[in-house]
């Protein structure tokens, strides 16, 4: 099914993209333990739940900014050459 929709596809790569970049950021919060996060996780009762919570809020910020990132590009074609990168709008056909 993701063959034959190419924006299904775009999304759920980025959305992907997103959820690596969330585990990423808790695994790095845990390794460096600002304002003793990592301590408070580990000493509550239900520090499963947070830890939980905190990786589920942030995979859901990520991957919502990483497909919309991919979606405000659509339409969108780098240009080659001198002086290229810059971002130029391609004229799209609508049906």
């Amino acid at each position: 099914m993701l063959r034959r929709l190419p924006l299904l596809r775009l999304l759920a790569i980025n959305l992907a993209i997103g959820i690596v970049a969330a585990i990423v950021m808790v695994a790095g919060l845990m390794w460096l333990n600002p304002a003793h996060l990592r301590d408070l996780i580990l000493a509550d009762r239900s520090g499963v739940a947070a830890f939980v919570l905190l990786l589920f809020g942030l995979g859901v910020t990520f991957g919502s900014v990483a497909m919309g990132a991919a979606i405000m590009t659509l339409g969108h074609e780098r240009r080659r050459g001198p002086g290229g990168g810059t971002p130029v709008a391609v004229p799209v056909r609508a049906r």
